[in-house]
C-alpha cells in the first residue's frame, strides 16, 4: 500500500513584528513544517513500520526554500518527497484551494496511492478544506478531523474516528483508496534523530513543474488577492506585576478589591 502524504511550510512569526503593505519581512520569520502535518507524516510512517504502508511519499507546493522544510518529514521516516513548484507562483499572493487541489490531484494521477493523508488545516491561511476538496476532485471516499485511525489493509478498509462539532465523536469505515485529513493528538510525532537527518539528505526529492505535471498556468490560477495586512487591535491592556511574591500578590489584591472582586 502506497501512502501519499500532504505537507506544507508555513511561517511563523517572530514575538516582534512589523507589516509592511501586504508583507511580513523574512526576517521576522521561521518557516517550519505545519504542525497538522506533522501529525499526518507521522501516521503514515506508523503505519510503514507496521507493514501494512510499503511506501510514504509526501508532496508539497513550494519553492526551492521549502526543501530544508521537506527533509525533516524525510528525516522522520518518509521515503521520498516530491516538491511542485512554478515560476509563474513567484508573484502570487495566495494559492486557493482550488488551485492547490488540480495540482494535487494531478500528483495522485501520477503516484496512484492507496491512502492520501492531509492536515486538518495549514497553520497560515487556515483554509481547512484542501483535503475534504482532494478527495471530491480525485473521487475518492474521505473523511475528515481523523483523531484515531486502524487499517485492514487485506479488506482495504480505514477504521477512523472522527472529532465533529458539539463534542460529538464518530466511529466509521472508509473504504480505499481514500483521503483522511489528520487531527493534532492522533499520535506523539518524533523528532528527527541525527541518524534519520543524515540518511535524509540521500532521500530524494523531486522537482516537478506545471508542465511536468501535464497543466499549465491558465488553467491553475489562483482567484485569491491578498489586500490588507495588518495586526488585530487588542481588546484589553494586560497589566504585568513585577516584585517579590508578596509584592505582586499584594498588587493584585488592590486590583481586585478596585474591580469589586474582593474586600
Amino acid at each position: 500500500m502506497k501512502v501519499l502524504v500532504t505537507v506544507k511550510e508555513v511561517a511563523e512569526l517572530a514575538d516582534d513584528f512589523e507589516v509592511e503593505g501586504t508583507e511580513v519581512d523574512d526576517r521576522y520569520l521561521e518557516y517550519d513544517l505545519n504542525e497538522w502535518d506533522d501529525y499526518a507524516v507521522e501516521e503514515g510512517v506508523q503505519l510503514n513500520e507496521a507493514g501494512v504502508a510499503d511506501e510514504v511519499v509526501t508532496v508539497t507546493i513550494g519553492p526551492e526554500r521549502a526543501e530544508e522544510t521537506i527533509r525533516m518529514a524525510l528525516a522522520k521516516g518518509a521515503d521520498r518527497s516530491i516538491r511542485v513548484w512554478d515560476e509563474s507562483f513567484e508573484d502570487v499572493d495566495l494559492l486557493d484551494t482550488e488551485t492547490k487541489v488540480q495540482i494535487l490531484s494531478a500528483v495522485v494521477a501520477e503516484e496512484e496511492p492507496d491512502l492520501v493523508l492531509t492536515g486538518v488545516q495549514a497553520g497560515d491561511d487556515a483554509f481547512g478544506s484542501t483535503g475534504v476538496a482532494l478527495a471530491d476532485d480525485i473521487d475518492f471516499e474521505w473523511a475528515a478531523v481523523v483523531n484515531d485511525l486502524d487499517m485492514d489493509a487485506d479488506a482495504g478498509v480505514a477504521h477512523v474516528h472522527r472529532e465533529l462539532e458539539g463534542g460529538v465523536e464518530e466511529l466509521t469505515d472508509v473504504e480505499l483508496p481514500a483521503v483522511l485529513t489528520i487531527q493534532t493528538g492522533i499520535n506523539e510525532p518524533r523528532y528527527a534523530s541525527l541518524r534519520g537527518i543524515r540518511q535524509a539528505q540521500s532521500k530524494e526529492i523531486a522537482p516537478k513543474t506545471l508542465a511536468d505535471l501535464g497543466l499549465d498556468a491558465d488553467s491553475v490560477r489562483s482567484d485569491l488577492t491578498l489586500t490588507d495586512m495588518y495586526e488585530p487591535e487588542s481588546e484589553s491592556d494586560a497589566e504585568i506585576f513585577e516584585g517579590s511574591a508578596e509584592e505582586t500578590a499584594g498588587k493584585l489584591a488592590e486590583v481586585l478589591r478596585e474591580k469589586g472582586v474582593a474586600e
